[in-house]
């Protein structure tokens, strides 16, 4: 979140494969020659996708390396004494380099989207916090963000002198006025986990993995965490402790941030789930009144711009109110589309404007709202029409969240069950829980309408009367992320209850 609004959404789902990052030892399936490329098993039901200028120069020698361990002729993960073979042709053709039934590493370079599989590169990377690790080449490269002359340099003299032999790197921006023992331990790290690769690749069988990229607490951490973060809040105490490991060894300053809450629903405390429900339909509705539109099809998003019943009184000219409004919705879109993870061709259709100048102000202002997204993307200016159309990089599915709802009561038969009869299906369960279980404290978690239902009155309060019928304790909690009649029990240790 920046300023109290959500601006990336993150979900983890535990057993994920495929995922970018993942390292396989993968067979080629089939050769397609008129696009320079193959398909490749790695396992999923689809399969995967790899172009001839995704193997990367250095095909060749990490090919020969991956044979030398599967074969058992390479006896250590070091490169220093590994000879690196010529560099593959940049023009090259797919059948000079691989043939049907190939075993080869390949990593995962956008996850399965849609009705594809995944798409590959066989150039390896892991990623650190401060570096990115190159295996088979020699070559030092610096992100773009960092400016300063002199600390390019240093960080360029620095990393020619620890890196190990044939071994390159890639400088991220986080590693800008890091100290030698810092990046030095990244890199490390980074050494280590080839080595994990390594030993994975020696008793390997195609299609497997062989490396996995880190779990979603420690790549979030890791990709965007920076000195402008003010606040970590986690309401798991396992999850805690992996961010407090994360922080002691790559942020120590920054172990202080960390804030543990006893609330179960960390996201009803925020407004999260309020601004998940309010960025992820077909409308998105701005505070002044204006809103978007936003449709997917198979080929690209659309992205409609409507001023709906924006009034801004010190305005009186028709296109001065546009060029607001448009710059408004512009921020807004920035952050959907980051928020979204949107990717390929976007248009927009703003709002129309006449004059050249003020077109020319809105591209500007989208450019600028969009130089915090990693993503790479490019911004193309207003065509004759007003149409903007932007590319963003996608490697990951385009982030869904549900937000029309069949009637949570009746699922759309247009019948409800009468309220008393759902008190009476709880208590029935609470008396269940009592008798078989031999619960003594319960904590019942309920939608915010059901939980003023049952503590309404002061004589006529449903759940005193259930605590003092059961003999119970009964701990009542209102989650807006429920629907309006489900419920769940949880025992005295937070662990839910299946009935």
């Amino acid at each position: 979140m920046h300023d109290r609004a959500l601006i990336e959404l993150h979900r983890e789902t535990l057993n994920q494969q495929y995922g970018v990052g993942d390292v396989y030892l993968g067979r080629v399936r089939k050769l397609i020659p008129h696009l320079n490329a193959c398909f490749v098993d790695v396992g999923y039901d689809k399969d995967a996708f790899l172009h001839y200028q995704d193997l990367g120069p250095q095909f060749a020698s990490l090919n020969a390396f991956s044979r030398k361990v599967i074969g058992g002729e390479q006896n250590s993960a070091d490169l220093m004494g590994f000879q690196l073979l010529p560099d593959i042709a940049k023009e090259g053709k797919i059948k000079d380099a691989v043939g049907h039934g190939y075993v080869i590493p390949v990593q995962i370079a956008k996850e399965p989207i849609s009705a594809k599989g995944p798409r590959l590169t066989s150039e390896i990377t892991i990623a650190g916090r401060y570096l990115v690790l190159v295996p088979f080449s020699n070559k030092v490269s610096l992100s773009s963000r960092i400016i300063d002359e002199d600390e390019r340099s240093r960080l360029r003299d620095l990393m020619h002198k620890i890196r190990p032999a044939n071994m390159g790197v890639i400088i991220r921006t986080q590693a800008e006025g890091k100290k030698m023992t810092e990046l030095d331990q990244d890199l490390s790290d980074l050494v280590e986990r080839w080595g994990e690769m390594y030993k994975a690749l020696k008793s390997a069988r195609a299609p497997q993995r062989v490396l996995g990229e880190l779990d979603k607490t420690s790549t979030v951490l890791r990709d965007l965490l920076n000195a402008d973060f003010s606040h970590i809040h986690v309401n798991d105490e396992t999850v805690a402790t992996d961010v407090k490991t994360f922080l002691k060894a790559s942020a120590p300053e920054k172990e202080n941030i960390l804030k543990i809450h006893k609330t179960a629903d960390l996201f009803d405390a925020f407004n999260i789930h309020r601004q998940i429900k309010a960025s992820f339909g077909k409308q998105v509705n701005l505070k002044s009144g204006a809103y978007l539109i936003v449709e997917h099809t198979e080929a690209m998003h659309v992205i409609d711009v409507n001023s709906g019943n924006r009034k801004n009184a010190t305005v009186k000219d028709q296109e001065e109110n546009a060029l607001q409004t448009n710059i408004e919705c512009a921020k807004e879109i920035a952050r959907v589309m980051r928020l979204r993870d949107m990717g390929g061709i976007i248009c927009i259709d703003f709002i129309d404007m006449q004059n050249r100048e003020n077109q020319r102000k809105l591209h500007d202002a989208l450019r600028d709202f969009m130089k915090t997204d990693k993503a790479k993307h490019n911004v193309l200016a207003p065509s004759k029409f007003g149409v903007i159309e932007i590319t963003r990089e996608r490697v990951r599915p385009v982030t869904k969240v549900i937000t029309t709802e069949k009637c949570p009561s009746c699922d759309g038969k247009g019948v409800v069950q009468a309220s008393i009869l759902f008190s009476d299906e709880m208590e029935n369960s609470l008396r269940f829980l009592k008798e078989e279980g031999n619960h003594t404290s319960l904590r019942l978690s309920v939608h915010p309408m059901v939980e003023a239902y049952l503590t309404k009155g002061f004589w006529n309060n449903t759940l005193k009367a259930w605590k003092k019928k059961y003999g119970l304790k009964l701990e009542l909690e209102a989650s807006s992320s429920l629907q309006l009649l489900e419920y769940h029990f949880y025992d005295s240790e937070g662990e839910e209850i299946n009935l």
